[in-house]
């Protein structure tokens, strides 16, 4: 992998992780495109973006990180536990449905979920949970239910978890923030198993591409992260469920 690749596949990553559009489907066409190969070099690398992702999401939320909001994290543990426990236990399973076919028809299917939410299923703001701090247990374990979808490739777990808490009273805005909070257990677990997997990578010739790759990914993550929560002031996620439905097509018809 070349320093325009690593510029190219930081910028995906950062821009795709937060928002419901399934970073990975975008990085496979993204890799297509660039001529990479899926060897042991390309996984630590992906290893070294979503890390930087993951720190994004502390940098822009470091006031949630701290003891006085452990109710908080109780809570994201909570809606952590299905996918953790789902991951662990189905991973070959989850493995053998990755292919351009299935990531494309879930762009769709998410897609379409999306639009179907937002025209039948949001209530009006007055009766909308405004704080994420306020989301109750029972709410935090449906939306980790509703995480567990996101083991099927092209679902997006940004997209499965913010459907979620759409579903059980949460503004868009408190929806999108407690999906970048559960971001970070979900993620630090799968980056520290790819990190044991593939640390043999990360030797003296990759390091510059690493870094690089690192810190593009981590700039563009935090920036998306308060554009996005603008942008929900706002806006709809029906853009998003439009996107989804037209990139799955494109996927289908590249690829298929």
């Amino acid at each position: 992998m070349d320093i325009f690749s690593s510029i190219i596949l930081g910028i995906i990553e950062g821009f795709t992780e937060f928002l419901p559009i399934s970073s990975t489907g975008h990085l496979i066409v993204a890799s297509e495109f660039l001529g990479i190969e899926q060897t042991n070099v390309t996984k630590a690398y992906e290893v070294i973006i979503q890390f930087a992702a993951i720190l994004a999401v502390f940098f822009n939320y470091r006031d949630k990180f701290t003891l006085k909001k452990i109710d908080l994290w109780i809570k994201v543990t909570l809606a952590f536990i299905p996918i953790g426990a789902v991951g662990f236990l189905f991973s070959h399973q989850i493995k053998e449905l990755f292919s351009i076919t299935i990531v494309a028809t879930m762009f769709i299917v998410g897609g379409v979920i999306f639009l179907i939410v937002e025209k039948f299923f949001i209530p009006d703001e007055s009766q909308q949970l405004q704080n994420v701090e306020e989301i109750t247990l029972k709410q935090s374990l449906v939306i980790g239910f509703a995480q567990v979808f996101a083991l099927i490739p092209g679902t997006s777990r940004a997209g499965s978890t913010i459907i979620g808490a759409l579903l059980v009273g949460l503004s868009r805005k408190a929806s999108a923030e407690f999906s970048f909070l559960l971001a970070f257990p979900v993620m630090s677990a799968v980056t520290a198993y790819d990190l044991l997997k593939h640390y043999k990578e990360f030797d003296g010739a990759n390091l510059l591409n690493l870094g690089i790759g690192f810190f593009i990914s981590f700039i563009v993550a935090f920036i998306t992260i308060k554009l996005f929560l603008k942008f929900l002031e706002k806006f709809t996620f029906v853009a998003f469920g439009i996107y989804r439905i037209l990139f799955g097509i494109v996927l289908l018809t590249l690829f298929s």
